[in-house]
């Protein structure tokens, strides 16, 4: 079971089936999946299939998926990840997608401090490894202020909508999160 990730402005919640219109809504829009490794969604069903895949990963705790919810209606407007966890080495990925109507608010900031502090307390673990198109400057910005580092570049890593992609490798490590 997730537990219950609340910030100032935010709630980071389990995601129920009562989600899956925002999910759609969320991933479908081309702009916003722009810099992901897959498309955007084109039905509904498959936002049903993301919340099924997210329910068999979260009982095994391979995945760590919320639903970013604002705390006035409890909408959900975004998701917030650890994904690739890595038990023995205390490491895993950090994954986030806002609904575009809430970009340029401080709360992908927001939510993902939130995040750093739940992965590197209560899940104990010791680092996290952004993997964030290079294209993407609204990310790189977010992660940048939160303190992660860039530590290389994968030349040509994703082949998507006709795009060949390199991807930039950002890290923390819990002393620099827990030090700020």
């Amino acid at each position: 079971m997730l537990s219950i990730l609340e910030t100032p402005r935010l709630r980071l919640r389990a995601l129920t089936e009562g989600d899956v219109p925002s999910l759609f809504t969320i991933y479908k829009d081309p702009e916003a999946m722009r810099y992901w490794s897959h498309p955007a969604m084109t039905d509904i069903a498959e936002a049903e299939a993301l919340l099924k895949d997210i329910e068999t990963h979260v009982g095994p705790q391979s995945l760590f998926e919320w639903g970013i919810a604002r705390r006035e209606d409890d909408l959900v407007i975004g998701t917030c990840t650890l994904h690739r966890i890595d038990k023995q080495h205390r490491r895993a990925e950090p994954g986030y997608i806002l609904h575009r109507d809430h970009w340029g608010q401080g709360l992908a900031g927001e939510a993902l401090s939130a995040l750093l502090n739940h992965a590197f307390g209560a899940m104990s673990l010791h680092r996290l490894e952004a993997d964030i198109d290079p294209r993407n400057t609204s990310s790189i910005r977010s992660v940048e202020r939160l303190g992660f580092r860039l530590e290389g570049r994968l030349r040509e890593r994703y082949f998507l909508a006709g795009e060949i992609q390199d991807s930039l490798i950002y890290g923390i490590l819990a002393p620099e999160w827990i030090s700020r």
